[in-house]
C-alpha cells in the first residue's frame, strides 16, 4: 500500500526539505516521492490540517510489565500507545516478573513485539534478577537483540561486578547501564532530601547519593574502558560530572526524565504520589542545571521514563506508593513547555545511535520511518490524553502546546482516532 502525506512540514534539519511544506509519497516502507504535490490513484492519504513530519522519534527508558504485571500494562497495548504517542522505536526496560535476564527472555520481548509498528529494543538486566550479585548472560543476550543491560532503578551495589562488566562488555562491544544512586546513602529515602523532606518530617533522599555513585562508576570507567550509559541523572553535580568524563575522553552517555526538568520538590509539598519518582524531583537549582545540560549536549537524550503503575500500589500514603509516572503521551508537549520545536525534535531524535538503532532522514530513497505531529493547539494534558492502562501521570493539569498524531514505520501507518 501506498501512502501520501499531503501539505506536510517537514521538520529535519539534515535533509533539503527542513522547513518546508512537502507532499511525501511512501511505496512499500520506502519514500518514494517529495514533492509541493504529488496525486496517487489507490495511495492511502493522511490530510491533516498543521500537519508536521520528523524523523521516527526515540525514547530510551519505557516500561511496560508484560510478563508478570498485566494490570499494569501489555507489550501490544504499550506498543500502540508508543506508536500513538509518536515513537517509531522504544528501549523497554527488563522491569517485569521474572526480571528480563535471558536470551529466552528477549527472544520472548522479540517475538511478542514483532508485529507492532513501533520498533521496541529490549534491555537484558545487567544481573541476574536484578539483584546485583552474579552478572546476566550480556553476550548471549545481546545476540538475542538486547541493546543494553539495566538493573532498572537499581544501584550495582558491588563495585567488582561493574569493573569485571566493562571488561568482559569490551569483547562484544556491549553498552552497560548504571543507576546512579548510593543504596546505603538513599535508604529509606522518600523525596529529595532538602527543605521539603525536613519541614514535612519525611526521610529524604540526598543529591550526594547519586553524586557518590556517579562519581565511582566515572572512575571505574576510567580504568577499564568500555561503553556506559547512565539513565535518569537528576542534580547539577551529575551534569558536572559528566561534563568532566566527557572532556577526558570517556565513553560515556546519559539521560535525563522529562519530568525531572519539569518539575521540582516543591511539587510534593501536598503529597501528592504522582510526583514520587526516582531519581526524585530535585531543586529549582538542578532543574535548571539539567536543562542547561540538555542544550548544551552534556546530556545526550531526554526520556518519558514511562512507568506504568496500578492504582493500588500509587494511590495511598507518600511512604508505601511506588515511585514513577507514565509519560508517553505527554511527552512531545511537555518538551514544548521548555524548548522551542527544532530542539524540541532534536532532543526526541537523538540517541539511536548510541543503541546501535538505524536512523534515517526524509529524503527520496530513504526508509519511512518517520513522526507526525501538529503544534498549534494549545491545551490541558487531562486523563482523556492518556492512552495507558495507569493513568499515574505526574503530566494531568500541565498545559502544553503540540500533540503527536501517530507514525510510519514498517511499511504501515498508526494514527490517533
Amino acid at each position: 500500500m501506498s501512502i501520501i502525506l499531503k501539505s506536510a512540514k517537514v521538520i529535519n534539519t539534515e535533509s533539503k526539505y527542513h522547513g518546508r511544506k512537502q507532499d511525501i509519497l511512501i511505496t512499500k516502507g520506502k519514500i518514494s516521492k517529495i514533492d509541493k504535490s504529488i496525486s496517487s490513484k489507490g495511495s492511502k492519504e493522511i490530510s491533516i490540517e498543521g500537519l508536521h513530519v520528523s524523523k521516527g522519534w526515540f525514547d530510551s527508558s519505557v516500561s511496560f510489565g508484560e510478563p508478570g504485571y498485566e494490570e499494569r500494562e501489555t507489550i501490544n497495548n504499550g506498543g500502540i500507545i508508543a506508536g500513538k504517542s509518536g515513537f517509531t522505536d522504544i528501549l523497554l526496560n527488563p522491569n517485569t516478573k521474572p526480571v528480563i535476564d535471558t536470551q529466552a527472555d528477549i527472544s520472548f520481548i522479540k517475538s511478542k513485539s514483532n508485529q507492532l509498528i513501533t520498533n521496541i529494543h529490549p534491555i537484558g538486566a545487567f544481573t541476574l534478577s536484578s539483584k546485583s550479585q552474579e552478572l546476566a548472560e550480556l553476550k548471549d543476550m545481546q545476540e538475542s537483540g538486547a541493546v543494553g543491560f539495566y538493573d532498572f532503578k537499581k544501584s550495582i551495589v558491588n563495585p567488582n561486578l561493574l569493573k569485571t562488566a566493562l571488561l568482559y562488555s569490551q569483547t562484544f562491544n556491549g553498552l552497560l547501564m548504571s543507576f546512579a544512586q548510593d543504596k546505603y546513602l538513599s535508604k529509606g529515602g522518600v523525596i529529595n532530601e532538602g527543605i521539603v523532606s525536613t519541614s514535612y518530617g519525611i526521610k529524604g533522599i540526598p543529591s550526594l547519593s547519586e553524586e557518590t555513585q556517579l562519581n565511582r562508576d566515572i572512575k571505574i570507567l576510567e580504568y577499564t574502558g568500555g561503553k556506559l550509559h547512565i539513565p535518569t541523572i537528576s542534580c547539577k553535580s551529575s551534569v558536572d560530572l559528566i561534563r568532566q568524563a566527557k572532556n577526558k575522553g570517556l565513553d560515556i552517555s546519559c539521560s535525563v526524565a522529562i519530568h525531572n526538568l519539569i518539575f521540582n520538590e516543591e511539587k510534593l509539598k501536598n503529597f501528592d504520589t504522582r510526583y514520587k519518582v526516582l531519581p526524585p524531583l530535585r531543586t529549582e537549582l538542578d532543574r535548571k542545571a539539567l536543562i542547561r545540560g540538555v542544550e548544551d549536549g552534556t546530556i545526550d537524550m531526554v526520556t518519558s521514563d514511562h512507568l506504568p503503575i496500578d492504582i493500588d500500589n500509587k494511590k495511598m500514603d507518600i511512604d508505601n506508593a511506588e515511585y514513577g509516572t507514565i509519560g508517553l503521551e505527554s511527552f512531545f508537549g511537555a518538551l514544548l513547555n521548555i524548548f522551542n520545536l527544532e530542539k524540541t525534535i532534536k532532543i526526541l531524535t537523538s540517541g539511536k545511535s548510541r543503541f546501535g538503532i538505524k536512523d534515517y532522514t526524509i529524503e527520496e530513497g530513504s526508509n519511512s520511518n518517520m513522526s507526525l505531529f501538529t503544534i498549534d493547539k494549545q491545551y490541558v494534558f487531562s486523563k482523556s490524553d492518556i492512552l495507558s492502562k495507569s493513568k499515574n501521570s505526574a503530566f494531568l493539569g500541565t498545559k502544553m502546546k503540540g500533540r503527536p498524531i501517530g507514525i510510519i514505520a514498517k511499511e504501515k501507518f498508526l494514527i490517533n482516532d
